[in-house]
């Protein structure tokens, strides 16, 4: 299918307010519509069926657009010529500034009092739309960020949502499945070796360990790798790659809620952190830092596999108006001020492909 043929049916699609997602894996050379046939809201009860999955943070919305209730469309990447959108850093609100200060500060001190090693604390943020056409922003979106999964995925019950995410959660295909256990973040320097302190050394190998561990109550075998270096735009990370065979009665749903909430969107240990961020973050992150993906599915070629990422750098779209969310890792070194900066960073990622109303 060409690509004009693709958008102007996904577009088609969401006039008859009909539920969809487009996505695009990374580094892959097409991309990929599910189209549901009508607009009932489908959910995943143990992840067994075959679809897309569009998950919350709490697992308390597993979205589902089934595969047997879909038309499923392809087509290859084109390079289109896209203006770029330079976004302005400077605009933004020192009220909102304040806030995430304080409720960095607010993680730091209880780290420094040991009720947790790390936590991901986030922020919302409103930006107001002149125009938005979801076709465009999305194409934008994989010519940006060719190397992460991008999204649109829309349902008349739950909105429009769009994202670029370089996270993944699981790969899966029959018994056997990848994951990664990734921490350590520093800004791209012109040096080409990087160095990485004990501190971000301790923090990798505390996050492998805590995955490792748990994995191995349904996984008969685990396998581990060295770490390494990822980079991922402008930033760079300690990664290490996880594998491992699921014992005969042990499940995908185990596996998933194991993972999920991940370090890199939660903190460590889980539940302490994922308490700490229920009760201070102030807003609900709905489906931001949720999960997303295939499942159990054959869209992209005849095997059954499962394919899923962690939903960041993400944004929601509403009448007029853009909810943008970002958060950061907090351990005890973190100084409020450059994790706010670090926020506006990450900001600029969905602000790119956004037309804005001048204030």
């Amino acid at each position: 299918m060409s690509m004009n043929n693709f958008f102007s049916k996904i577009k088609l699609h969401k006039d008859q307010k009909l539920p969809f997602v487009i996505y695009s894996k990374p580094n892959s050379l097409n991309l990929i519509g599910v189209l549901q046939k009508n607009d009932a809201l489908y959910q995943v009860s143990d992840y067994s069926e075959k679809g897309f999955v569009f998950a919350s943070f709490d697992e308390k919305q597993l979205i589902l657009i089934p595969e047997n209730e879909s038309e499923i469309i392809i087509t290859d990447k084109e390079v289109t010529t896209i203006e770029s959108i330079e976004a302005d850093e400077m605009d933004f609100n020192s009220e909102a500034k304040k806030q995430y200060e304080e409720l960095v500060l607010k993680g730091i001190e209880a780290i420094k009092k040991d009720e947790f090693k790390k936590v991901v604390l986030s922020r919302s943020e409103i930006v107001n739309l002149t125009e938005f056409d979801f076709g465009y922003a999305f194409q934008h979106l994989v010519q940006l960020y060719p190397t992460t999964f991008c999204y649109c995925f829309y349902h008349p019950k739950i909105g429009l949502w769009l994202g670029a995410t370089p996270e993944q959660l699981l790969k899966a295909k029959g018994k056997v499945f990848e994951t990664t256990a990734l921490a350590g973040t520093q800004k791209a320097n012109s040096e080409a070796e990087i160095t990485w302190q004990q501190k971000e050394k301790d923090e990798q190998q505390y996050v492998t360990d805590f995955i490792v561990k748990r994995l191995k109550e349904f996984a008969a075998s685990v396998v581990v790798s060295e770490p390494y270096n990822l980079k991922a735009g402008s930033i760079w990370h300690i990664k290490t790659d996880i594998s491992g065979v699921l014992k005969n009665n042990s499940t995908l749903k185990e596996v998933i809620d194991t993972l999920h909430p991940t370090p890199a969107v939660c903190g460590l240990p889980k539940k302490k952190a994922k308490a700490f961020i229920l009760e201070n973050e102030n807003y609900d992150r709905t489906f931001y830092t949720g999960f997303l993906g295939e499942l159990n599915s054959s869209f992209a070629d005849n095997n059954i596999s499962s394919d899923l990422f962690v939903n960041l750098r993400s944004m929601q779209i509403q009448e007029n108006k853009a909810i943008l969310y970002m958060g950061c890792g907090i351990t005890r070194e973190s100084i409020p001020e450059k994790e706010w900066e670090e926020s506006v960073n990450k900001s600029m990622t969905m602000k790119r492909v956004l037309k804005r109303i001048k204030n």
